[in-house]
């Protein structure tokens, strides 16, 4: 399995997000958490999943001098895409409310990029999943932003939290994706590089 072909590989996960922590323990990984302030801005003209390539791509320029031979650095980034906008994370709960309340009786797009990094190469993946909420009442948003205080989550919400139980109605593709990191793409990616 993956974990065997990695023994010689030495893999660095750039991200504080306790998800994708927890899904690469999941995957049965060994991984080292290393951490680098990025300064998460892109280019105008990007939009869809040119927006979260480059800024997974960004997140691994910091580290790109000290890679040794046998390390795969994985960085990542998630954004929400809706009416042709890019929804990061909520500045606030006046913010958070606003995001949520326009994805309400919407489908909206979750995009997520996984770049994987050595000493040599650079390959980028990326996975869309489509998620639609109900109608959600401004007591259910305001309920949640003060609950579960969403302000490290793109697009303000997290679906594995209470307003993903009560309120999306459908979901097409990945949600370990919406949850932030498309798993499979992962898995995949980290065997082909081995």
């Amino acid at each position: 399995m993956l974990h065997s072909k990695l023994k010689n590989h030495h893999l660095i996960l750039a991200s504080g997000s306790p998800r994708r922590q927890q899904f690469f323990k999941e995957l049965g990984l060994d991984f080292e958490i290393r951490l680098k302030p990025v300064e998460e801005e892109y280019p105008s003209r990007l939009s869809h999943f040119e927006i979260s390539d480059y800024l997974a791509q960004l997140k691994a320029l910091p580290y790109k001098d000290e890679l040794q031979e046998k390390d795969i650095l994985v960085t990542s980034d998630t954004i929400v895409w809706h009416h042709g906008e890019a929804l990061g994370k909520p500045q606030n709960q006046e913010d958070a409310f606003k995001m949520i309340q326009s994805l309400s009786n919407q489908t909206h797009e979750v995009i997520t990029s996984v770049c994987f990094t050595t000493k040599s190469i650079q390959k980028m993946v990326n996975a869309t999943t489509k998620v639609t909420f109900k109608e959600l009442s401004e007591a259910e948003i305001n309920y949640y932003i003060e609950t579960c205080k969403p302000f490290d989550k793109a697009g303000a919400y997290g679906i594995q939290e209470w307003i993903g139980q009560i309120g999306i109605v459908s979901i097409e593709g990945s949600y370990f994706n919406v949850v932030g990191l498309p798993t499979h793409l992962v898995y995949q990616t980290l065997n082909s590089l081995v």
